[in-house]
């Protein structure tokens, strides 16, 4: 019988994700994860940052290295594991690391605000869109340009749409 070896973690990426294969084509995903604690000290906010290094294997490192980047929040259901060697010099060393089970990643406004905003606009007007990123599965990352050039081609197909299509509001967070 396995002893329970259960963590979840929750934080923001320290750095881009690095996506490797190994020898016999497996892909695995490595990345740091920094969590934030805060409490009460006497009167003052303490903050304690802890840092986990963590290991996605096969189609979920696929996600994280794709969906994950520098300062990305993420929340990791998986299993801790250490892995021990023996350095040239004879020290033994050791590293305890997190294999991912399941990896939710938080939404990132930054990317997508300017984007929502257009079509909201455009969905204010009367016009009928389909936004491009309609479902889960489709590339989120289709900048405001290049959505607004596909608009223009649509709209000189369709004779029936003559309002013209705003140009997406700058965001700064």
């Amino acid at each position: 019988m396995n002893n329970l070896n259960s963590v979840l973690v929750e934080g923001n990426m320290v750095r881009d994700p690095l996506y490797r294969t190994t020898h016999r084509g497996t892909p695995v995903c490595t990345f740091c994860l920094a969590s934030n604690r805060y409490f009460r000290q006497d009167s003052a906010v303490e903050e304690e940052v802890s840092f986990f290094d963590i290991e996605a294997w096969t189609r979920l490192a696929d996600i994280c290295s794709s969906q994950g980047k520098k300062g990305r929040g993420v929340r990791v259901v998986g299993r801790l594991k250490q892995d021990r060697w023996t350095d040239s010099e004879g020290k033994n060393h050791s590293k305890i690391f997190i294999i991912a089970e399941h990896v939710e990643f938080r939404p990132d406004f930054r990317q997508h605000s300017a984007m929502e905003m257009h079509a909201s606009a455009i969905a204010s007007s009367g016009i009928s869109v389909v936004a491009p990123w309609d479902g889960a599965d489709q590339e989120i990352g289709t900048s405001a340009q290049r959505y607004l050039e596909e608009e223009q081609v649509a709209a000189s197909e369709d004779s029936r749409m003559t309002a013209t299509v705003p140009a997406p509001a700058e965001v700064v967070f």
